[in-house]
């Protein structure tokens, strides 16, 4: 038996010991947790300015992510696709493979880079990482 329970019995005994014509019944004992009640609904604030107040934090953390994270990242993109449309016959790139060469031919979504004189490699043009400056490739 848990402690109060065990402890009322036994009151509940000896009560019964010194007084043998009445019958008490043993005291139950409500746990606290059964015993506090919730806070009133009126008492958050209530209604349209309570749920505002809630989901205030939620839009803060969304506003702080896309200036910090989502619009730095869009202009890296626009940055790397207008670097890609103008590449032309004769610049020195670096692919994202880590290549190194000229371009020597461009088609629509591909470019042929000679990365050493004779050896010619097909590429798309979404692996280049970046185009370098005249001469560096010798």
């Amino acid at each position: 038996m848990p402690g109060y329970a065990r402890q009322a019995a036994l009151a509940a005994a000896r009560a019964s010991e010194s007084t043998p014509h009445s019958v008490e019944l043993p005291a139950v004992f409500i746990s606290s947790a059964f015993a506090q009640t919730a806070p009133a609904a009126t008492a958050t604030g209530g209604g349209l300015m309570g749920s505002l107040t809630g989901m205030l934090p939620l839009v803060l953390m969304f506003v702080v992510l896309y200036f910090i994270m989502i619009r730095p990242q869009m202009k890296r993109q626009k940055e790397h696709r207008a670097m890609i449309e103008a590449i032309a016959k004769g610049d020195e790139v670096v692919t994202s493979g880590g290549l190194l060469g000229r371009v020597s031919r461009l088609s629509e979504g591909y470019l042929h880079l000679e990365i050493a004189s004779g050896v010619e490699v097909q590429v798309q043009r979404s692996a280049v990482a970046q185009v370098l400056p005249k001469g560096t490739v010798k």
